[in-house]
């Protein structure tokens, strides 16, 4: 059984073939990142445009060496993300599923983040999740596979403003370190002396800089980036009325914005999982390739939980997803991959095979479907 999959949730353009729940024939991303660029972040408007203008393209691409008969069913992204964006994958999945006759399966695409980590690992459960990315911070309590009960999954709890993503994004902005924000606030922290062990160096010293941990120590599982946001643009503007903004003054802020963005998240995520003695923590999202916020859990995990907390479970196991799989910035290529309850998936599609039919009415179509019509030729 091949499934079409298309995601839309922001800036990108994907879709994929996927065969019987464990192969990707197919894959194409197209992004809109350089457009974004320009302005040092995501302007909702431009990200959707993008989106139509690329989607035909990209199905078409996608599906050349297949046929509309080959493909079963549709999977597509139906939230949480900009609701342009959404809006376009949405309606060409039901457009499709209305010219094709063919069922729909919809998707959380933050479940389907934390999902990630089952294509080239077992975690065991129960596992905390933490979802980190441009638009989203939360932690997720996974006691079992959703499809086992819905109070399997549990929200623990997530950013009150800004995302973690998003607070990378801002504070390169005011760095003048361009976008996206993580890589390049990343890089420029692996620059400073004291991040690479040359802590001999007094530049660290010469102009002491320390942001805020904001909500570290609340006994909640909510996280708030607002406020280092505008740390970062206080300490920008002190050190230009010094005339001290320079490259070094602006390593040393990107290695404490990075800092302290990880600080938090590692301390909350560890938090919950002694909490609810978890056997997995899995890092989902794409500030999940993020490298120092890896070797803080990991290290966190070897020190303080394995072997010294008797909170912990012994065997608590940290799972990172391949970077391929933590965002969708990067192509997958052919990859052999394991989905959990596909059987049953399968089964439901067989069983329900003129879906489309009972989930949208006609009148909903609108233009697209002349344009897509041409893809069932």
């Amino acid at each position: 059984m091949r499934i079409l999959g298309i995601e839309t949730s922001c800036d990108e353009t994907a879709t994929a073939v996927v065969e019987d729940g464990t192969k990707i024939l197919s894959n194409v991303v197209a992004s809109s990142q350089e457009l974004h660029q320009k302005t040092g972040g995501i302007i909702p408007e431009i990200a959707a445009r993008e989106q139509i203008r690329c989607i035909i393209p990209v199905i078409e691409e996608t599906i050349k060496p297949f046929s509309h008969s080959a493909i079963d069913a549709l999977a597509v992204t139906v939230g949480p993300g900009l609701i342009g964006s959404l809006l376009v994958g949405v309606e060409t999945a039901k457009t499709l599923s209305y010219v094709w006759h063919k069922p729909i399966i919809p998707v959380n695409h933050l479940v389907a983040h934390i999902y990630a980590n089952w294509l080239e690992s077992k975690p065991e459960f129960p596992a905390i999740a933490l979802v980190v990315s441009g638009g989203h911070t939360d932690l997720v309590l996974m006691k079992n596979h959703p499809s086992k009960g819905r109070d399997k999954l549990r929200w623990l709890g997530g950013t009150r403003d800004d995302a973690a993503g998003e607070c990378f994004d801002k504070c390169a902005r005011v760095l003048g370190l361009g976008y996206p924000g993580g890589p390049a606030i990343s890089a420029a922290a692996e620059k400073f002396p004291i991040s690479n062990c040359k802590a001999t160096s007094s530049a660290y010293f010469q102009f002491p800089i320390k942001l805020p941990r904001p909500m570290i120590e609340t006994e909640d599982f909510d996280f708030s980036f607002s406020g280092l946001k505008t740390a970062v643009i206080n300490e920008v503007k002190k050190l230009k009325d010094n005339q001290q903004f320079n490259n070094i003054t602006i390593q040393q802020l990107s290695f404490e914005v990075q800092e302290a963005i990880t600080d938090v998240l590692v301390e909350k995520t560890i938090r919950a999982a002694e909490k609810f003695k978890v056997k997995s923590i899995l890092l989902a999202g794409g500030v999940a390739a993020n490298k120092r916020l890896k070797e803080k859990l990991s290290n966190h995990l070897i020190i303080n939980c394995s072997f010294l907390s008797q909170n912990f479970v012994p065997t608590t196991l940290l799972i990172l997803p391949a970077v391929p799989f933590s965002t969708s910035s990067q192509s997958l290529g052919k990859k052999s991959l394991s989905i959990p309850g596909w059987e049953s998936t399968k089964k439901l599609l067989i069983k329900f095979k003129n879906l489309s039919s009972y989930f949208f009415p006609r009148k909903t179509f609108h233009v697209l479907t002349v344009f897509l019509a041409q893809l069932s030729s």
